[in-house]
């Protein structure tokens, strides 16, 4: 039930997009078009999880183990580049259409704050762990449930956005005016799941 917990504190509660304003570039650039907006996701989840695990090991017997702890963030964003490398060489085999569409924003995942941001919370076992001892399993969970969180965003956003390009509006309110109006009122609609994960966590008594 715990992991049950993290999953939904991650995806719905606080969700890394729409509640801790991680990953806004991708978020707005690449948010024009379900189909885009769902291989962003899936390339972001890719990266995210095999990032969490690799950096998580780096920190802790690497890092922690010769005292190099200061080195954390170039590390960290050193692996994240040679990631995101590994995804563009592979999305251009597999799927070049998918790799043309997301165009300029797939070199980003390289600076994503989200990326960075959940590898170094997992890597600090800083992230709410809803009780758990932090450690690895617990923190792939975490980064998976943010994962999702994020694809589940950017989606929900373009398909907003997709209905919003048939619709007449005025001038002053087109393209970016509008949609930074939506994703705030998205934003306002996953406010309402706020202490769900407290209401559960009293439920079952963790």
């Amino acid at each position: 039930m715990e992991y049950v917990l993290i999953f939904i504190t991650a995806v719905f509660v606080n969700n890394i997009v729409l509640s801790q304003f991680l990953g806004i570039c991708p978020f707005l650039g690449v948010s024009k078009k379900v189909e885009t907006a769902s291989g962003m996701g899936a390339a972001v989840a890719f990266v995210l999880i095999i990032a969490t695990i690799v950096t998580y090991l780096l920190q802790k017997y690497v890092l922690d183990a010769c005292g190099l702890g200061y080195l954390q963030t170039i590390v960290f964003i050193l692996v994240i580049a040679a990631l995101v490398q590994m995804v563009e060489i592979i999305l251009k085999k597999v799927s070049p259409a998918l790799y043309q569409a997301l165009g300029v924003f797939l070199p980003l995942i390289t600076t994503n704050c989200c990326i960075l941001g959940v590898a170094i919370l997992v890597a600090n076992g800083t992230y709410n762990a809803q009780g758990l001892e932090p450690n690895l399993l617990t923190g792939v969970v975490f980064a998976f449930s943010t994962a999702l969180g994020f694809a589940l965003a950017l989606i929900v956003f373009a398909g907003i956005r997709e209905q919003l390009s048939l619709v007449k509006l005025p001038e002053g309110m087109q393209g970016m005016p509008i949609a930074l109006v939506t994703a705030g009122l998205l934003a306002m609609a996953f406010m309402g799941f706020s202490g769900v994960d407290k209401g559960l966590a009293r439920l079952f008594g963790l």
